[in-house]
């Protein structure tokens, strides 16, 4: 069919045409806004899941509906490595030059611009073409501690949004990539503006480890956020984000082809996606039909493979391949740490070191003490498809040093 009207629309974060599953996280989060600009409290959001599931797509909608609703906001894709102070600042700034236009500048206002001057001395952050026009006022966020000083500046700025009767939302993607300093000083700033009652709204979102690592960070981090679980679409919803769309350009799917690519795709959003814009480009007409589905399915994956899955396998060690390899021979997970090992033939403590690695890279996952899963669906079938023979780790064994 006509490639120029296909409607899906596969991509890192990129709207879907049709955003189905998720009305009631969307309606809770917007009375969550509508809460925190009557003044009233709200907890802050982590969204949790794998890649693939949809959660920087939630993110930007409730970015959107933030600035909407008349909130000054902030968006902020966390790297690797931990600067989140130097992307950080900026926004703050811009953000604080909007509320210093709304109307004769307060004395918050200068408070906290005086905060971010004093932030950016302290932490050595490169202002750009920022200017400070105020002298810094000593003792707000210039301690050098930043699990003090982020938290002084974030209520410094929200405290000149309030002056203005207006609110912040911050909105922070890949939140398992901060540093645990940077992690914990985010979770802080969240506690004093909830005790202060101030008017901020805080969503996070990243891979399933956030709650655990934000409560490791502090204890109190359970009773902050509240941790939506973003996980595959239920069938009704993954057929709507299949079905709408080709529907919305006069074309329909049978019965038998519907139900071939929620299988393929066991109902994960962005393959859904994928799935509906090559079998759209591969079908010759409307209704498409299970074998027009079946006809692309190779090469759909040997796409996903290439543009999906190969960035990832291609950062990782020989070491951390195998492991991997070896987590895939299991299955799609979760899997006994002690079972990876043995798959391997070596003891756990052997590869614990690479474990630890891939967690932190973000291509595993610890769902419970003892048991390691993917954090990409359908990796394990990759993993087969890129390592047809499994093998087994050899240890090398340092040379003894000779004796004189």
């Amino acid at each position: 069919m006509d490639r120029r009207t296909n409607p899906y629309n596969p991509g890192a974060g990129v709207q879907p045409p049709e955003l189905a599953g998720r009305d009631a996280l969307l309606e809770d989060a917007s009375i969550d806004m509508e809460r925190i600009l009557a003044g009233r409290p709200a907890n802050g959001l982590m969204l949790l899941g794998l890649r693939g599931v949809g959660k920087t797509v939630l993110l930007n909608r409730l970015y959107k509906t933030a600035g909407d609703m008349g909130f000054q906001t902030a968006k902020i894709e966390a790297p690797e490595g931990g600067m989140l102070p130097r992307l950080l600042v900026p926004e703050l700034r811009r953000i604080l030059h909007i509320l210093d236009l709304k109307a004769a500048s307060g004395a918050k206002v200068r408070a906290a611009m005086s905060a971010v001057r004093n932030f950016v001395g302290v932490f050595k952050i490169s202002a750009g073409d920022m200017e400070f026009s105020l002298e810094p006022s000593p003792g707000i966020a210039d301690t050098g501690n930043l699990q003090q000083d982020l938290p002084s500046l974030i209520v410094a700025v929200a405290e000149a949004a309030a002056e203005k009767n207006s609110a912040i939302g911050l909105f922070l993607d890949e939140v398992q990539y901060l540093s645990p300093d940077e992690l914990a000083a985010v979770v802080v700033s969240c506690h004093e503006i909830s005790q202060r009652n101030l008017p901020f709204y805080f969503v996070g979102a990243g891979l399933p480890q956030i709650a655990a690592l934000a409560g490791n960070a502090k204890s109190y981090a359970e009773r902050l956020f509240r941790y939506p679980e973003i996980g595959p679409l239920d069938p009704d919803s993954a057929k709507r984000a299949l079905v709408k769309p080709a529907e919305h350009e006069g074309v329909s799917l049978d019965a038998d082809a519907i139900a071939e690519i929620l299988h393929l795709t066991a109902r994960y959003p962005y393959f859904i996606q994928v799935w509906g814009a090559q079998v759209w480009n591969a079908a010759p007409a409307s209704p498409i039909r299970r074998q027009d589905v079946l006809a692309v399915t190779d090469t759909i994956v040997a796409f996903l493979d290439a543009n999906f899955f190969r960035v990832r396998f291609d950062r990782l060690t020989p070491l951390q391949q195998k492991y991997l390899r070896a987590m895939a021979e299991l299955g799609p997970g979760p899997h006994k740490t002690g079972d990876i090992a043995s798959v391997l033939g070596v003891l756990p403590s052997a590869v614990a070191t690479t474990r630890q690695q891939l967690i932190k890279d973000g291509m595993i996952w610890s769902m419970r003490h003892g048991e390691t899963a993917f954090t990409v669906p359908m990796f394990d079938a990759f993993m087969k498809r890129q390592m047809p023979q499994l093998e087994q780790h050899v240890p090398q064994r340092r040379p003894r040093p000779e004796k004189p």
